[in-house]
C-alpha cells in the first residue's frame, strides 16, 4: 500500500521530496525501492499505536528545517488509501492559494441527526432526539474527513493550528472513491471496488 501512495505523489509531480516517516526497516526499505526517502528513523516515542499523525508531520518538518530545508508547504498522504487520486491532491495544493489547510472529505451516508447510542441494557436512544422523527431530506447534510490527505502550509503546521477551522477547504470526493484500509473487511471492499471498475 506504502508504494501506491509514493508513486501517486511522483505522478503528481507536486512534490519537491517524498518522505516517509517510519521505524521499520521493511517499510523504509519499500519506501526507498519506490523512491522515497527515509532519512531518519522516527523516535519510539511517536511510533506507538497512539500517536497521532501532526506529531510524526511535525518530527518531519522539523528535521528538514534543521537540514536548511523549509518548504512552503507539506502534505501528509496516508498509505491506507488505495483510491485516492492526482486530480484530490492537485486541488488540494490549489486550495492553499486561499486557505491554510485542504483536506478530503465526503458526505455522510445517511444523515447524522438521526443517530442512534447504544444503551449498556441493549436498548437504544437518539443522539439527537430533536430530528428523530425528522424526513432524512429535510436534514442538513453533515461531511466527515476521509483520511487520505492533509495539505498545509508550512507555517500553518509550525503554529500547530487546528486543521478542522474555518480556514482550511474541503476537497469533495465521492463516498465510492474515499474507503480507507483499517481492517481486513475495509481491504476485501477496496478489492471488490477495484474489479468492479
Amino acid at each position: 500500500m506504502i508504494a501506491y501512495a509514493i508513486e501517486l505523489a511522483k505522478e503528481s509531480g507536486l512534490f519537491r521530496r517524498i518522505i516517509v516517516s517510519t521505524d521499520d526497516e521493511e517499510i523504509a526499505a519499500i519506501s526507498q525501492e519506490y523512491g522515497a526517502e527515509t532519512p531518519f528513523v522516527r523516535p519510539q516515542e511517536l511510533s506507538d499505536d497512539f500517536t497521532g499523525t501532526t506529531p510524526v508531520l511535525l518530527h518531519a518538518l522539523n528535521w528538514l528545517i534543521s537540514q536548511g530545508d523549509q518548504p512552503d508547504a507539506v502534505c501528509k498522504i496516508y498509505p491506507t488509501c488505495p483510491l485516492l487520486k492526482v486530480e484530490y491532491l492537485t486541488q488540494g495544493y490549489q486550495a492553499l492559494k486561499t486557505h491554510d489547510f485542504a483536506f478530503a472529505a465526503s458526505t455522510f451516508d445517511f444523515p447524522i441527526q438521526r443517530a442512534l447510542r447504544k444503551l449498556d441494557d441493549g436498548g437504544v436512544e437518539p443522539m439527537f432526539p430533536e430530528h428523530i422523527a425528522s424526513r432524512s431530506q429535510d436534514l442538513e447534510e453533515a461531511i466527515h474527513d476521509v483520511g487520505h490527505f492533509y495539505w498545509g502550509k508550512t507555517d500553518s503546521w509550525l503554529q500547530n493550528k487546528a486543521i478542522f477551522n474555518t480556514q482550511s477547504s474541503t476537497i469533495m470526493i465521492p463516498r465510492r472513491e474515499c474507503q480507507d484500509i483499517d481492517c481486513l473487511d475495509d481491504l476485501l471492499l477496496v478489492e471488490a471496488l477495484l474489479i468492479a471498475c
